[in-house]
């Protein structure tokens, strides 16, 4: 019986560290981001290390096609997906008129497109074996309106509610779909977002590899949604629905202003 892991956006931060994980209990790998030579180094790192197989495929999957050319690549070299993990995703800081549009329709077709593209076909690749596992990587901005990342926010929300009603889809045939939804994580999101100087970016905020690992066992568990601080959780679910929606939306963009 196989045990691979496609994992996206696997070059570094998160994603990187899922591979890790996966690795050190033996898994073998199916790696996609756009940086090749980093891909590369994290196969012969892992090869080494647990004498696993990594497979590398560097493409965009936000692009024309990207999504559909990675399930391509993976179905004709005979690779067999059980672990899923759509990690890949980006966001941007902004007024959300004053953004790029293209930008703006790219982090859509990432965050949303793509993952519901390869969840759409593996699913069913793992419905017809009788079993296998599906990680979403959502966010804590899943649970809230997103006031200067209003774009990020909303496709994290449906990452969220995509991945729960397939879950209720798919449980009963052998294959759950969790959601993680991290809050603030150390790796490269805050200055690629454009985020640094709010108070969104001076949280305390959690390791990719706390993250990582945390994710993957709730997943093998088959976790609805995994939210990787207990404080955060209680809030989220407890409080913050009790919120009236004006005082919410106001304290979002007080968080995400920059200070002068």
């Amino acid at each position: 019986m196989t045990n691979t892991a496609l994992i996206t956006g696997a070059s570094s931060g998160i994603g990187k560290e899922f591979a890790r994980y996966h690795a050190s209990k033996g898994g073998d790998l199916i790696i996609t981001a756009r940086r090749a030579e980093a891909l590369e180094e994290l196969k012969a790192e892992l090869e080494a290390k647990h004498g696993i197989t990594v497979h590398c495929i560097p493409l965009d999957i936000a692009a024309q096609g990207g999504a559909r050319k990675l399930i391509e690549t993976v179905q004709s070299q005979g690779l067999t997906v059980d672990i899923l993990i759509n990690n890949a995703g980006f966001g941007g800081h902004g007024s959300h008129i004053d953004r790029d549009w293209k930008l703006e329709e790219s982090m859509v077709d990432l965050n949303v497109k793509a993952l519901m593209e390869l969840s759409h076909t593996f699913g069913a690749d793992m419905v017809n074996r009788g079993g296998g596992r599906i990680l979403n990587v959502a966010s804590t901005a899943a649970m809230l309106p997103g006031p200067f990342q209003a774009v990020y926010f909303a496709t994290k929300a449906f990452v969220m509610s995509y991945s729960q009603a397939l879950d209720e889809e798919l449980r009963d045939q052998g294959v759950t779909v969790s959601s993680l939804n991290p809050g603030l994580v150390h790796t490269g999101f805050v200055d690629a977002a454009n985020l640094s100087g709010t108070g969104l970016s001076k949280q305390k905020g959690d390791t990719p590899q706390n993250v990582a690992k945390l994710g993957y066992d709730g997943m093998m568990k088959g976790r609805l949604v995994i939210i990787n601080e207990r404080r955060l959780a209680f809030m989220l679910n407890w409080i913050t629905p009790l919120v009236p929606r004006r005082a919410l939306l106001k304290s979002v963009r007080s968080m995400q202003t920059k200070s002068a």
